[in-house]
């Protein structure tokens, strides 16, 4: 009755549904580890944000690696803005998707070490090869709060340090690289400016961090289990339609020979 499930072409289909459903199941699984991930991710930043802000003295340090639960946390810097070190970061976008440049300026503290602080995003007004002009920020002692962040690697965003490039424009932040240049004490990481508020004419500031889509990788975590189910159902129905397919063809095959020896 199931002979033909030994024949050439069941064969293969079958091994092809007990591939898949294995396969299937380790997609599944690789959607949870993501989304697990994005959730834990949204949590941090959701901590780190809410957090009561502290002096970024008391997180980072000179050669300091900002660490995972310390990305974003919220910190006050108290110092000098050194506009005449400043420089800027190219190929960097706005909320609406527009090219410019974020503008890292120096902020020397009370005690001499400095924090690098990304102050905004301003249009290129022009060719990216010439300096642009920067809106100053508030002279004299200041103080300035914002989101702690982890020095930039190609690997994490995926931006190239190109070498080579105009006077006082770089590709990606790095405090080690600006201690070197500055000849100063730089503490480890940089500060995403968001207080004070921009007034006037003064750098676009980022946007907060937004959450990664964890629902998604859920929902999609569902749906390959369900194709895995799905998979012996689809296969077992093949098969009794093709066992149906076979009777009837034989019973068709059968009818015109009774016929005869009844005549």
């Amino acid at each position: 009755m199931y002979r033909f499930l030994l024949s050439r072409q069941w064969v293969i289909l079958t091994l092809i549904a007990l591939l898949l459903i294995p396969t299937m199941i380790k997609l599944g699984i690789w959607q949870m580890h993501r989304y697990e991930m994005r959730s834990a991710r949204n949590q941090l930043v959701a901590d780190a944000l809410h957090a009561k802000p502290v002096p970024v003295e008391k997180l980072s340090s000179p050669r300091h690696a900002v660490t995972r639960t310390e990305k974003y946390r919220t910190v006050t810097a108290t110092g000098t803005f050194d506009t005449a070190r400043e420089v800027v970061i190219r190929r960097r976008t706005n909320a609406d998707g527009e090219v410019g440049f974020h503008v890292l300026t120096p902020l020397v503290l009370t005690d001499g070490k400095v924090v690098l602080v990304n102050r905004g995003w301003i249009p290129t007004n022009g060719a990216q090869t010439a300096f642009p002009k920067i809106p100053a920020p508030p002279a004299g002692r200041t103080t300035v709060t914002g989101r702690l962040m982890a020095d930039e690697t190609t690997a994490a965003s995926g931006i190239k340090d190109i070498k080579g490039l105009p006077d006082r424009q770089i590709m990606l932040i790095n405090s080690e690289e600006q201690a070197r240049r500055l000849g100063a004490q730089v503490l480890g990481g940089y500060v995403e400016q968001t207080a004070p508020e921009p007034k006037g004419d003064t750098p676009e500031q980022i946007s907060d961090p937004g959450s990664e889509d964890a629902p998604l990788n859920y929902a999609y975590m569902i749906q390959w289990w369900l194709f895995a189910a799905a998979v012996p159902v689809g296969w077992w129905a093949l098969v009794r339609r093709e066992r149906r397919d076979r009777a009837e063809a034989a019973a068709s095959a059968t009818t015109p020979e009774a016929a005869t020896v009844a005549v």
